[in-house]
């Protein structure tokens, strides 16, 4: 599946800007460039992420904000949703569900890509962001099973934004991956992308990038990869027959299991 599942359409869901630069850019920018609908969600604009005494928190909230477009426009990808949540203080409510359920209704992916909530430490020098596991958590909290829910949230049926199930959830991971995205083809738009990201990235990305991806990628019979642990949410057949609407896909195995038991019948 990582070298030929090409989607209709990917949501990340992400906490900061540069995230998706250095997690899944390669593999967004391969499906981006197969034809696939993409769009970027972030929970925070990264504010806290600027140090600069000189600099205002609107002020770099523009800068990450502009940093994060022009790193989406590298990558072929034309949307890109910002919650403005308090960059630093993200935590996994609720009321951040429903705007995150919001999106993925209104969207309506394929497929969600988003980061690992159970990833605390990182080796002997990383400790993963608080923010990071909290944009983590409520990111799979609502893509399952909180956005398939019609009865959820039934409020926003009445602004025309109806329940949508996603087929697959992919979760960047460092480790344990069980399905690798070769990203030869794009890993420099990966590298110009993060790039992009100017008030944060000092130093050239390049080595260390092509590091990273290269050792993601060893056995695997190709020289760059990004990693995910996938989660299939809709098999093939149901999503073919309701492409994630959760009424259709009732109604589908409703009238499957009618079938089924009058072949029963006259057998």
């Amino acid at each position: 599946m990582g070298s030929i599942y090409n989607p209709e359409s990917a949501l990340a869901i992400f906490a900061h800007p540069d995230d998706i630069e250095f997690l899944c850019a390669g593999t967004l920018a391969r499906w981006a460039k197969a034809g696939s609908r993409i769009a970027y969600l972030l929970c925070t604009s990264g504010d806290v992420g600027i140090a600069d005494p000189q600099i205002s928190k609107a002020e770099a909230i523009d800068i990450r904000e502009s940093e994060t477009r022009a790193a989406a426009k590298i990558a072929g990808v034309n949307q890109v949703i910002f919650l403005r949540e308090p960059d630093g203080m993200l935590e996994a409510t609720m009321e951040l569900r429903k705007k995150i359920i919001r999106e993925i209704r209104k969207f309506k992916p394929e497929v969600i890509i988003c980061g690992d909530p159970t990833r605390v430490l990182g080796g002997e020098s990383y400790i993963n962001h608080p923010d990071h596991r909290a944009a983590a958590t409520v990111a799979i909290d609502a893509a399952f099973p909180a956005a398939g829910q019609p009865n959820l949230f039934e409020e926003l049926q009445a602004e025309g934004i109806t329940a949508h199930k996603p087929r697959k959830v992919y979760v960047t991971t460092w480790d344990n991956a069980d399905v690798f995205i070769n990203i030869e083809e794009t890993i420099e738009i990966k590298i110009e992308a993060l790039r992009a990201h100017k008030s944060q990235i000092d130093w050239d990305p390049d080595p260390r990038i092509r590091e990273w991806a290269a050792e993601t990628a060893k056995g695997k019979e190709m020289e760059y990869a990004e990693g995910y642990r996938v989660i299939t949410l809709v098999s093939d057949e149901d999503w073919e027959n309701s492409v994630g609407d959760p009424l259709k896909l009732d109604a589908y195995k409703k009238e499957k299991k009618r079938k089924e038991s009058e072949a029963e019948k006259a057998n």
